[in-house]
């Protein structure tokens, strides 16, 4: 009888699996069962191999150099792009707090200096995201999507046997 873990982590108990066709005879390509016995011992059954699990080719994925070069390209683009945003919209808080004077003086008629630096931070919301989508679909998309198949190709393959 074999063991399974039914859970992984704290308070994992094991379950017994009790397979009847485990131990039941193969029937060879002619029909007849055969009656000799391979390297585990059962008569006719077939060596198993060792499949990797889908965490094993997860992490297998993660550590190739095409993946690290799209994670690269991710943080290549993103953490320069958020400490900038961040740097703007700080010096925009920190001008309205500590420099009221300059955030009220006008621009053209009621249309001051505070309400162009507000103005500003949405007009920057929507330039960091369009720049955002075309660096992600110049740069990273396709190895992404490539890395994506080959990973489905393989977890396919290992669900499958």
């Amino acid at each position: 009888m074999e063991q399974v873990d039914k859970q992984e982590g704290r308070g994992a108990s094991a379950v017994p699996v009790d397979d009847p066709w485990d131990n039941a005879p193969t029937p060879g390509r002619d029909g007849r069962v055969e009656s000799g016995t391979t390297g585990d011992g059962h008569p006719g059954a077939v060596p198993r191999q060792r499949v990797p699990s889908a965490a094993e080719i997860y992490l297998e994925v993660q550590r190739s150099p095409a993946f690290q070069e799209v994670r690269r390209r991710y943080r290549r683009f993103v953490f320069p792009a958020t400490f900038a945003f961040l740097a703007w919209y700080l010096a925009y808080v920190v001008a309205a707090t500590a420099a009221p004077e300059l955030m009220v003086r006008p621009v053209a008629g009621a249309v001051n200096v505070a309400m162009v630096a507000g103005l500003g931070q949405f007009l920057t919301t929507f330039l960091l995201t369009w720049a955002y989508a075309r660096h992600a679909r110049l740069r990273r998309d396709r190895a992404a999507l490539e890395l994506r198949w080959d990973t489905q190709e393989m977890t396919r393959g290992a669900v499958r046997r």
